[in-house]
């Protein structure tokens, strides 16, 4: 699936949420291959306890990562596939 291109600036601070409208955060960072420049993961910061049941990857400062293939939509908010999560 391919999103439209948006400029990183456009994403940071968006609140993530499923498609069914569970919440699980707003987006702090994005991390990327450097040789490629294929976009991974969201960092996500002020995680919702939702997000726990996830189990998500996370990094060493234990912020939950989620996955950027996950991506439906960008717009007002970030909408992720619940589905593509687990």
């Amino acid at each position: 699936m391919t999103i439209d291109k948006k400029p990183f600036s456009a994403i940071l601070g968006k609140l993530i949420v499923t498609k069914e409208g569970k919440r699980l955060g707003m987006v702090k960072d994005i991390t990327f291959e450097t040789r490629t420049g294929e976009l991974i993961h969201l960092v996500v910061k002020d995680p919702t306890p939702y997000i726990k049941n996830l189990n998500l990857e996370s990094t060493q400062l234990k912020e939950a990562l989620v996955p950027y293939n996950s991506i439906i939509a960008v717009g007002d908010f970030v909408v992720v596939s619940e589905e593509d999560l687990i």
